[in-house]
């Protein structure tokens, strides 16, 4: 069964408490779930339409894992703390074999 990877991309943070808000929940939200860390802070570069913010690289067993825990109880109790505080891409990617 291949790996899921939550990618996360922000464009830009508006409420920068808020976000932390947010991280304190979400974090344990996704380890909990599964998930592990495989990177997440500022981008040291960006190419192309990138915007040099915020990312983060999640791995979870399966894709099914990582959408599971992005619609469970408690990401989505991250995501109302969440709110408006930021613009973001988020995608939940099948890993290769």
């Amino acid at each position: 069964m291949a790996k899921g990877y939550w990618i996360t991309f922000y464009r830009s943070i508006s409420d920068p408490a808020a976000v932390a808000a947010y991280a304190k929940l979400a974090g344990p939200a996704i380890t909990t779930g599964g998930g592990r860390f495989l990177a997440r802070g500022n981008a040291v570069r960006a190419y192309e339409q990138g915007v040099a913010q915020r990312a983060t690289v999640t791995e979870f067993d399966s894709v099914e894992q990582a959408i599971a825990v992005h619609e469970g109880p408690a990401y989505r109790e991250a995501l109302r703390v969440l709110g408006n505080a930021c613009e973001r891409d988020v995608r939940i990617v099948e890993g290769l074999d």
